[in-house]
């Protein structure tokens, strides 16, 4: 397959204090090659007047605007939208931050740490869950969450996949207590795994796949076993959504349009996406089962606070793995950090 070694950083979890508004809670899993598409790289400067300036990286959920851009639907939508990729998924959630962008493609995990500091961001769209793309691989002689009591488990300590694990064994009345964690990073974890030397690893694709061909594990939980908790989604600034109100509104109409395509012509997506990260389109639509893509209806539900699986529902969830893993400062008020407004300007054509 593609360079794994390569794969650079979306949700690894990072010192809250290692930059100002550095990421938290990261997956170390973007860019299948350093990026040689000639593609825009961190802003450097205030975003333009005239226009939405978007951080994306790679993510499914997120590689999709440029099938939006591609498919003609910001034009479409009268959404004035520069993309702007970030080889490094942490220095977008900083750019975001201190004003360089005016909205970003980021995890809800990573935006606890800027809320938590009082930085000016709401989520106004969420674009996917992910839902099977991360999992809890075991070996064959494991049958039960029983069996992993006193196992190696191998995963990027304080990411993503030690969020998923932890999610894992609470929701199977054991705790981290009960397994010993084994920190390593994700293709390493999957080789350790792979080679017998750990009995169970916390991957996510295309680790996940290459397990399961192999027929050397098997999934034990995946992220589809915690849905709500994992969202991707579009942050912007209040200023932007002040000052650029109506092509916010046009993007999240383009985002709708996005979803269809990407659900109707899965391969042609796939094609458009996979150039993106420098991948065959075939490699690429292993990443599609497992993600989520949220249409009209789903994003209601998520910005909907009595939903269970809202995002104001799950933020005291994530929150305290934050916390409890000493990843941020101070308790974040999730409700600051949603702005549902334009979703419903979205919909109400």
């Amino acid at each position: 397959m593609h360079n794994l070694a390569a794969r650079s950083a979306r949700r690894s979890i990072l010192s809250g204090e290692a930059s100002q508004v550095s990421s938290v809670f990261s997956r170390l899993r973007q860019g299948a090659v350093a990026l040689g598409v000639g593609l825009s790289l961190i802003a450097t400067s205030a975003p333009a007047l005239a226009e939405v300036k978007v951080g994306v990286s790679d993510w499914p959920g997120w590689v999709a605007w440029y099938v939006a851009e591609q498919k003609g639907f910001f034009k479409k939508n009268h959404a004035d939208v520069k993309l702007v990729w970030f080889a490094n998924y942490t220095d977008s959630i900083s750019a975001l931050s201190s004003g360089q962008l005016d909205a970003n493609s980021q995890t809800w995990s990573d935006t606890m740490g800027p809320l938590a500091k009082g930085v000016p961001v709401k989520a106004v769209l969420v674009n996917d869950n992910s839902a099977g793309n991360d999992a809890l691989m075991v070996s064959p002689k494991i049958k039960g969450f029983a069996d992993l009591k006193g196992k190696r488990i191998a995963l990027e300590e304080f990411s993503i996949s030690h969020f998923v694990l932890a999610t894992a064994l609470a929701k199977n009345g054991m705790s981290q207590k009960d397994v010993k964690v084994v920190n390593l990073s994700a293709g390493d974890a999957a080789a350790a795994f792979m080679s017998g030397r750990v009995d169970a690893a916390v991957v996510w694709n295309p680790w996940v796949n290459q397990i399961e061909k192999s027929g050397k594990g098997k999934s034990l939980f995946t992220s589809k076993d915690m849905p709500g908790l994992i969202p991707d989604l579009l942050v912007a600034q209040d200023k932007a959504i002040k000052a650029k109100r109506k092509d916010l509104v046009g993007m999240i109409r383009a985002w709708f349009d996005t979803e269809k395509f990407i659900r109707e012509n899965p391969d042609e997506a796939a094609a458009i996406m996979s150039k993106v990260v420098s991948m065959k389109a075939d490699e690429y639509k292993v990443f599609l089962p497992g993600t989520k893509f949220f249409d009209a209806a789903a994003n209601q539900a998520a910005f909907n606070a009595a939903d269970p699986k809202s995002l104001q529902t799950v933020a005291p969830t994530i929150a305290k793995f934050l916390l409890d893993n000493k990843l941020i400062d101070g308790k974040p008020d999730a409700a600051k950090g949603i702005d549902a407004s334009l979703l419903t300007e979205a919909l109400a054509k």
